[in-house]
């Protein structure tokens, strides 16, 4: 009865976390000010191989699926599966918010109210990535990766999780620049994601839903 009480408080959080995850990459993604890194990365990605974002953020959740079975050492069943239902519909969901806060009008506001937004964006992701890892029952591709450095090889860091875990996106927005001539979603927020973003997740797990413990299976 209390596994069952438990996970059901786990499902209830994984719920919430979605939403915030997908709500906040989408506005920052709204504000034009930079995203975080996985994101801004995915954006650049989109404008060059000309795939809509909820695809291209699709197939590169599969593509970190297949990473994460590599980094672990085994096949993993569950965990490959709880990557896959996560990125399916949170790739096609911060879609349709982006349109939500596109209509809205937050691109259209001025400078500083987009520098709020902005950052608020980037503390929603990192609260809701805290929430999940927490939680974890379904993973984003991408927090999973630096969940599996965080406490396989990082000693429990979510910092240098965090930016360990940042390299692929990095050289991945570098190749598309490069490709495309164009810097698309990198800016002031994803230097905020970049710097701290790890430290937010640290303060997320004692803040908040601080009730909600981790339940670590590596």
């Amino acid at each position: 009865m209390a596994k069952m009480k438990d996970f059901k408080q786990r499902m209830n959080f994984l719920g919430i976390s979605i939403v915030m995850n997908a709500a906040g990459n989408a506005l920052t993604i709204s504000t034009n000010l930079g995203s975080a890194v996985w994101t801004g990365s995915t954006v650049n990605l989109s404008n060059w191989i000309h795939i809509p974002l909820g695809t291209t953020l699709f197939i590169y959740g599969i593509v970190i699926t297949i990473a994460n079975q590599l980094l672990l050492g085994h096949f993993d069943r569950r965990r490959l599966f709880s990557n896959l239902l996560y990125a399916f519909p949170f790739s096609y969901l911060v879609s349709f918010i982006t349109l939500f806060w596109n209509w809205v009008g937050v691109p259209g506001l001025g400078l500083a109210a987009r520098v709020v937004l902005d950052t608020i964006g980037i503390m929603v992701i990192a609260a809701a990535v805290s929430i999940y890892q927490r939680s974890n029952i379904l993973l984003h591709p991408n927090d999973d990766l630096s969940y599996i450095l965080r406490f396989k090889f990082l000693k429990g860091s979510a910092i240098l999780g965090q930016w360990v875990s940042y390299t692929p996106p990095i050289l991945i927005t570098i190749a598309s620049v490069i490709a495309t001539g164009q810097l698309k979603a990198i800016g002031y927020g994803t230097i905020l994601a970049l710097v701290a973003q790890g430290m937010m997740m640290s303060w997320s797990e004692t803040h908040v839903f601080p009730q909600l413990k981790h339940h670590i299976d590596i």
